[in-house]
C-alpha cells in the first residue's frame, strides 16, 4: 500500500469518526426544561438563572433547552422543593428553611454570625453541603448551593439589643432565625418573601430579617424605618433538579448538567445578586426617615451570648438524623475559612 493511500484510508476513518461522533449528539433527545423560582424577575437571580441556562444550552449542543418561570408562577416559594421532586418544575430555586425541621444539616448554615458575605460565602457553603446533599435531599437531584449577602432586622420599632424582640411579632428568613426568635420571647409570622410586605403593612409582624437590596426590591422599605447594621444571618438556597428528568438524559447530557453543577457555578449564579445586596446598605442609608444602626461591642456580646441556645437546639435536630453536630459545624467554619467568607 503507498504511502498516499494509507494517509487517505486514514483521512476517512477519522471523518467516520467525526461523523459518527455529531450522529451520536444529533440523536440525543431535545429537553426543554422548566426552571423555576419565586423572586420579581427584576430580581438578579433572574438574569443569573438565564446565564445559567444558556450555558447548559450551549453545551448540549442545542439538546438542552430552557424557560425559566419566575414569580411564583409554577407554584408557592414554600412548595418549590416538592415541586422539583414531584417534576411540577424541572429545576427550582428552594429556602429550605421555608420547612422547618426538613433539613436539619442544612439548618446550621443559617445559625447567626456565621457568614462575612455572600460571593465567597456561596461556594463555601455548596463545598460544605455536597457531603450531606444525597442523604438530606434525596429526593431530587442536587445541583448546587448558595447564599445572599448577609441580612439583619428591619423592623417598625428598634431593636438593639435581644431582650427588644419580647412581645414582638417577627418573621424569620429561617427556621433557625425562627429558634432564636422564639428563645428571646418574640413570635414567629411565617411568611414568603413576596408576602412579607403586606404582613408588616397590615401590622401582622412587626420586624423582619431580611438582606439589604431586597427591602427595597420587595417594597419593604416602606412599612418599616429601622435597621439594624450588623451581618446577622444568611438564608441558604439550594437549586435542584427533578431526577427523573435527569434519568432520562444521555451521558453526554448528564455530563453537561453535571458541569454546570458546581461549587464555581454557585458562585457564579449567586455573584449579581450578593453585589445587589450589598450595594442595598449605601441605597437604604440615602433614604430620608430611616435609621441604620450600629451595636455597641457590649450589645453584639450580648446578641451572640442570645444565639447559643439555637446552636444547641440546632445540634439536638443533627443528632436524631445521625449526624454528629460538631463535626458538622467544624466543616462548615473550615470551609468557609478556605474561602474567605467567615466572620
Amino acid at each position: 500500500m503507498t504511502r498516499m493511500r494509507r494517509m487517505k484510508l486514514c483521512g476517512f476513518a477519522m471523518l467516520g469518526l467525526a461523523l459518527g461522533i455529531g450522529t451520536a449528539s444529533a440523536q440525543d433527545k431535545t429537553f426543554e426544561l422548566k426552571l423555576s423560582h419565586w423572586v420579581p424577575p427584576s430580581h438578579p437571580l433572574q438574569k443569573a438563572i438565564e446565564d445559567w441556562g444558556a450555558s447548559v444550552e450551549k453545551d448540549s449542543g442545542g439538546t438542552i433547552k430552557y424557560k425559566v418561570f419566575p414569580a411564583q408562577q409554577l407554584g408557592k416559594a414554600f412548595d418549590h422543593y416538592d415541586m422539583a421532586r414531584d417534576g411540577i418544575a424541572d429545576f427550582s430555586y428552594v429556602n429550605p428553611g421555608y420547612q422547618p425541621g426538613r433539613f436539619p444539616v442544612m439548618a446550621g448554615a443559617s445559625l447567626p454570625f456565621l457568614f462575612a458575605n455572600g460571593k465567597e460565602g456561596s461556594a463555601a457553603i455548596d463545598a460544605w453541603y455536597r457531603n450531606y446533599a444525597a442523604k438530606e435531599m434525596k429526593d431530587v437531584k442536587y445541583c448546587f448551593a448558595f447564599v445572599h449577602d448577609p441580612g439583619t432586622f428591619h423592623s417598625r420599632k428598634k431593636i438593639t439589643v435581644p431582650g427588644d424582640v419580647k412581645g414582638l411579632k417577627v418573621r424569620p428568613a429561617t427556621s433557625t432565625v425562627g429558634q432564636l426568635i422564639t428563645s428571646l420571647g418574640g413570635t414567629n409570622v411565617q411568611a414568603s418573601a413576596p408576602e412579607s410586605r403586606d404582613m408588616l403593612e397590615r401590622g401582622v409582624a412587626d420586624a423582619i430579617t431580611f438582606p439589604w437590596g431586597s427591602i427595597g426590591l420587595f417594597g419593604i422599605d416602606k412599612v418599616v424605618k429601622y435597621h439594624m447594621d450588623v451581618p446577622l444571618y444568611v438564608t441558604p438556597f439550594v437549586w435542584v433538579m427533578n431526577k427523573g428528568k435527569y434519568d432520562a438524559m444521555s451521558t453526554a447530557q448528564k455530563k453537561v448538567i453535571d458541569d454546570h453543577c458546581t461549587s464555581e457555578w454557585a458562585q457564579k449564579v449567586a455573584g449579581p445578586w450578593a453585589d445587589f445586596e450589598f450595594a442595598g446598605h449605601a441605597k437604604m442609608a440615602a433614604l430620608s426617615g430611616h435609621e441604620i444602626y450600629k451595636l455597641t461591642p457590649e450589645q453584639l456580646d450580648a446578641w451572640r451570648k442570645a444565639a447559643a441556645p439555637s446552636e444547641a437546639q440546632w445540634a439536638d435536630s443533627v443528632k436524631k438524623v445521625g449526624e454528629d453536630p460538631k463535626a458538622v459545624m467544624d466543616a462548615l467554619k473550615a470551609s468557609l475559612a478556605k474561602y474567605k467568607s467567615a466572620l
